[in-house]
């Protein structure tokens, strides 16, 4: 009987391990909303979609205020400001703004966000970087620009926006679910006969997972990045955000690995300690 109880229990620890990770990772760096500006913040240093972001968010700004005879004045001074954007001193303040506002949006309420709409869809919220080249034009031109309170760019679709819900949702869940392998663990360890046993079944199992969780990070990384949301500016940002979460789950992935590894080890280890102190003991 304690040979079964011990059996379940590891597999049980080792199925709800293998959900909470992944929760908790998603958790941390996606739905709290400092996880996902410490993940995306590198991606406004990357020079190409800093030029692209810029070109789109400068691009957005409303000259209708501007009399018609200064209006060949302001086009050179949109094409130069996009340029010199991202070397403003006030970019890297608006560009972590930008995500603060852009996640807001994405994991909204859907009955409305907390900056008075709601979308549909994942949404990059560039009001900050606009409302920055606005300011810079108007300093150098004296020209008034009057930036909008939202310049929305959709990263997503509907479907999309709906995994968001669920992410908000389920994620924080995975905490609970790592107590209780932990809990099924120690149920295991104490139940056991052999409790070399279930250190080397868990260590497999943490293999295992690490194996499950880089095929499972494979194929989500490819599925979305076979989504085209229609613009260039928001496809650059997918793939960016993908390949930054990507590297950093990887780590967790690299750390379940090693885990596995020395649980593996320490079951060999208390296998050989146990034999041996059998023998010492005829």
């Amino acid at each position: 009987m304690r040979t079964f109880v011990s059996a379940v229990a590891t597999v049980l620890g080792i199925l709800l391990a293998a959900v909470a990770v992944p929760a908790i990772w998603v958790d941390r760096n996606v739905v709290q909303e400092d996880g996902f500006v410490r993940l995306a913040a590198p991606l406004g240093k990357d020079s190409e979609f800093q030029r692209k972001l810029a070109t789109a968010a400068v691009g957005t700004i409303d000259t209708g205020s501007v009399p018609g005879f200064l209006s060949g004045l302001v086009q050179p001074m949109l094409e130069k400001a996009a340029q010199s954007l991202t070397g403003l001193p006030g970019y890297p303040a608006a560009w972590e703004e930008t995500l603060r506002k852009s996640h807001r949006l994405s994991f909204a309420d859907p009955a409305g966000s907390q900056d008075g709409a709601s979308t549909s869809s994942l949404t990059l919220d560039v009001a900050p970087l606009v409302s920055l080249g606005s300011e810079e034009i108007s300093r150098t031109t004296r020209l008034p620009l009057d930036p909008p309170e939202q310049t929305l760019i959709n990263v997503g679709q509907p479907a999309q926006k709906e995994w968001t819900e669920r992410l908000a949702t389920y994620a924080p869940m995975g905490y609970i679910l790592a107590i209780g392998s932990a809990v099924a663990f120690l149920l295991a360890l104490v139940a056991a006969r052999r409790r070399w046993t279930v250190l080397l079944a868990a260590g497999l199992g943490g293999l295992a997972l690490a194996g499950l969780w880089g095929l499972g990070l494979q194929l989500g990384s490819e599925r979305a990045q076979a989504t085209d949301t229609g613009n260039a500016v928001a496809n650059m940002f997918r793939d960016e955000f993908l390949a930054a979460a990507g590297a950093d789950f990887q780590i967790w992935i690299t750390t379940a690995a090693v885990t596995g590894g020395v649980l593996v080890a320490a079951a060999v280890v208390t296998l050989f300690a146990s034999r041996k102190r059998a023998r010492t003991s005829r």
